[in-house]
């Protein structure tokens, strides 16, 4: 149990039959009245946000969320298969889990699958990735508008918004949180 006193950012609590991690908290301590802790909180299942007051000695059990570095394999239909690099295990999940989470993610690579009570909920891929772009249309010279973009098509099918002077062929670091370009390699 862990008391809204002692909330910090990113710890999982089970509120109200759902686990919710915590995104930003605030005591609260107004002239009239007593302290108060105004959280906001995103549901670890469904990615919904809240924002909940509770009182600083209200108790809220810790939910313990499993993060498993798994390789991920190949995607067969709308099932993605990922196996375990210790024990060779192998988990199919669909693509509701999944969701956007592999749009940077080659196969073999590794990722974090996330569960809360032997239940996948979530894969977290690598924060940065690098890809080689497959298509892109060429950067004209004089064509140099500070900050201009273009889009180009990388090697998982997903679409970046990358720098004038990259070109086809070239390897691209991204930050898979953003989807943005960060530099060439």
């Amino acid at each position: 149990m862990i008391s809204a006193g002692d909330f910090r950012n990113g710890i999982t609590i089970e509120y109200e039959g759902n686990v919710y991690q915590i995104m930003e908290f605030q005591h609260v301590k107004p002239g009239k009245g007593a302290a108060f802790v105004r959280t906001k909180l995103k549901n670890v299942i469904n990615g919904g946000v809240v924002e909940k007051t509770f009182r600083p000695t209200e108790k809220c059990p810790q939910a313990r969320i499993d993060r498993k570095d798994m390789q991920y394999l190949y995607a067969d239909g709308d099932l993605y298969n990922f196996m375990d690099t210790e024990t060779y295990d192998q988990v199919a999940l669909n693509g509701d889990t999944v969701g956007d989470a592999l749009k940077f993610v080659k196969e073999n690579e590794m990722v974090k699958v996330c569960s809360y009570n032997g239940n996948v909920f979530a894969i977290e891929p690598p924060l940065f990735v690098e890809l080689e772009i497959t298509d892109t249309e060429p950067g004209f010279k004089g064509d140099t508008a500070t900050g201009a973009t273009k889009p180009a098509i990388v090697e998982t099918g997903a679409k970046v918004m990358v720098p004038l002077f990259v070109n086809q062929g070239e390897v691209i670091k991204i930050d898979t949180r953003t989807g943005e370009y960060l530099s060439r390699v």
